[in-house]
């Protein structure tokens, strides 16, 4: 595996927080639009798609407060767990306003701009996701991927509300659109439980390879996974144990620029 030099580590963070701050942006602009417009026409699928942005939001919010600490990698595990917190709350809420809807057999009204938002997110979030994706990898951090795996889910979430919403507008059946917020409540609650059961032990070592996705909290950061001079043993979360050895000081990632913690 490519080792990657303290400089790549460092541009590769602030890369990270650039996507996160994008995402942020992007989304809270979506979710007012897409609850606002929810609301105008009572689909329960335009408002849980907000409230999918919203979880956005604040998962991009995760990765700046993890990315602005010392060593980002002692905070994975808090990251991840709080992101499937997210998703729960947004799995909860949906499903049960999906099917109170269900229930009542409440029709919503047509919303052009909840589909024009829709087909919107469908173009974006893919290049987005895929930019996340790719820098989490390389960075070994598992939270920057789970939050690609958000932004990629906004994707497939958003396909489903154009054909909730479309089904609803051309043949007039109310029921496509509380289905699919039950859709989006199912993928919502899988992602939340892996999110939980993420790989918080999955980080970067300041010797610039990943430590393996299997291993376990006492091996994370052995010697067999990154030795020498370079060795990280002191995870602040507890992942790994040990001593953090002096040529070892850690990098505070900035945006725009990095300096010593």
């Amino acid at each position: 595996m490519t080792t990657l030099t303290a400089e790549r580590r460092a541009a590769l963070g602030r890369r990270a927080q650039w996507l996160a701050l994008a995402t942020v942006l992007y989304n809270t602009v979506e979710a007012f639009i897409a609850i606002s417009a929810g609301k105008i026409a009572g689909s329960v699928g335009l408002v849980g798609f907000g409230l999918d942005s919203i979880i956005e939001v604040s998962s991009g919010l995760i990765i700046l407060w993890q990315f602005r600490h010392a060593m980002p990698e002692s905070r994975e595990q808090t990251a991840q767990k709080a992101m499937a917190f997210g998703f729960a709350a947004l799995a909860l809420f949906v499903g049960y306003e999906a099917i109170s809807a269900l229930v009542r057999r409440e029709a919503p009204d047509v919303s052009w701009v909840g589909m024009l938002l829709a087909a919107l997110s469908v173009v974006i979030m893919p290049f987005l996701s895929y930019a996340q994706r790719s820098t989490g990898r390389e960075l070994g951090s598992g939270s920057v991927v789970a939050d690609s795996t958000q932004t990629l889910l906004c994707t497939y979430l958003s396909v489903v509300l154009l054909v909730g919403l479309g089904l609803n507008a051309l043949f007039g059946w109310w029921w496509a659109d509380p289905i699919a917020a039950l859709a989006l409540a199912a993928v919502a609650a899988r992602e939340g439980w892996r999110a939980w059961h993420g790989e918080g032990c999955c980080a970067v070592g300041n010797s610039g390879t990943p430590c393996s996705a299997t291993s376990t909290v006492d091996d994370c950061c052995s010697g067999n996974v990154a030795t020498g001079p370079e060795r990280v043993d002191a995870c602040a979360d507890g992942c790994c144990s040990g001593e953090h050895s002096k040529s070892s000081t850690p990098q505070l990632v900035q945006l725009g620029r990095s300096s010593d913690a």
